[in-house]
Parts: structure tokens; sequence; C-alpha cells
């Protein structure tokens, strides 16, 4: 299952994030966030990223109160901590935030860097991780609140052809590959030993990241 959220920041369209939801180890988690992704009543449209923690992590998800205290889960208020099978071994995986244990609302988080944590994890950023780090970099209050309004415009469920047959993560791979290539050209000459090594190490950077969906 491959979602995504079209993200805003201060009015301005800065990207959208796509994931894959892990249903086949945790379900009952990625039934919720597929619900509230493409829901009407409960929706995380026009929600907040209330929480930035530099070099840490993104939160958002809380449609009803956009300050961390609220949201709920598509089964009535909170649900059980389905399991923690999958661990925070890695950068850019989608997690349940919660109040404790079995307290799972409506609420997720994005880590950015590889840590122990006691969530359930149930995803994983396969595009938009330039959008994920410029939400990162945003200034904050001593709350960890950003000062500029960073707001879900849009979201739903990703279908097509493609990703039905396992070829859309290949094609969002290149895609990056694309982006680097245009990028980095239209900086440094191709050919320069500076651009070359750029390249290399930010190919490598996207690989590592695309191995580890799973297909």
């Amino acid at each position: 299952t491959y979602l995504n959220l079209f993200v805003f920041i201060s009015f301005v369209l800065v990207g959208r994030i796509v994931f894959q939801l892990f249903s086949d180890v945790c379900p009952k988690t990625s039934k919720n966030f597929l619900c509230l992704c493409t829901g009407k009543k409960l929706c995380f449209k026009g929600s907040t990223f209330h929480r930035v923690v530099k070099n840490f992590m993104i939160q958002g998800g809380d449609f009803t109160e956009g300050n961390g205290r609220g949201g709920e889960s598509i089964f009535g208020g909170y649900f059980e901590d389905e399991n923690f099978i999958l661990k925070h071994d890695r950068a850019f995986l989608l997690s349940m935030a919660n109040r404790g244990k079995d307290t799972n609302g409506s609420q997720f988080f994005i880590k950015c860097e590889a840590e122990t944590s006691v969530h359930v994890v149930f995803g994983l950023v396969i595009s938009g991780f330039e959008v994920i780090k410029r939400i990162e970099s945003l200034k904050t209050d001593s709350a960890s609140r950003p000062y500029a309004d960073v707001r879900v415009i849009d979201c739903g469920q990703l279908i097509t052809k493609s990703a039905n047959d396992g070829n859309f993560v290949h094609q969002m791979f290149f895609r990056q590959i694309r982006r680097v290539v245009q990028k980095q050209c239209s900086e440094k000459p191709l050919m320069s030993l500076e651009c070359f090594g750029f390249f290399t190490l930010k190919m490598y950077y996207i690989l590592i990241n695309f191995m580890s969906v799973k297909l």
C-alpha cells in the first residue's frame, strides 16, 4: 500500500511525501493510517506537523486540536500497540506517536535518524526525503512547535498500475536519480571530479534507502 501527503509550509507547496505501509506486519495500524489518509470525517487533510525536533523527528496527525493533545483512531479513541517486530534501525521510518502503552490514535512521526524507541513501526518513506529535511530544519519555539505553518494540504492512496506490480518503487528510485543529476549538472561541470564524487555518494545514499523497501 502506497500513501502520499502533500505538504505546505506557510501556504507554499514544498512537495509530497510517499509512504509504503507494512500491512503484512502491522495490518491494524496500517489500516488506521490508510483510512485517515482517505477518509472524510476522520482525515489528515488540513492537519499540521505540530512538533519538529532537528536530527530526531517530525510529528503530525493531530487533526482535532493541532497541538499534540488531540486526534483519534478509526477504531474510536485509542487502540493497542500492535507489535514491536520492526525496530527503529534506520532513518525515515513511519511510526505511531503515543502517550504510553496502548495509546495509539492518529498521531504519527517520521524518524530522521535511527534510534531505539518504544513505538510501533508500520511504514517507510520511499519518496519526499527532501521535504522531510526541509520541515526538520524549520525554526521552532521552546516546545518544538515550528513557527511556520506546516500543513497537509491533501492526502490519499497512491494507486497506479505500476504500483500493483512492484515497479512503482523502481520508478521512484530513477526519478530521484534524475533530480540529482539535473540539479548537480546545473551547478558544476558534469565531468568534474567533484561532481562525479558527489553523484556517486548521492546515488549510494538513494540506493540504500530504496533497497530497504519491502516489495
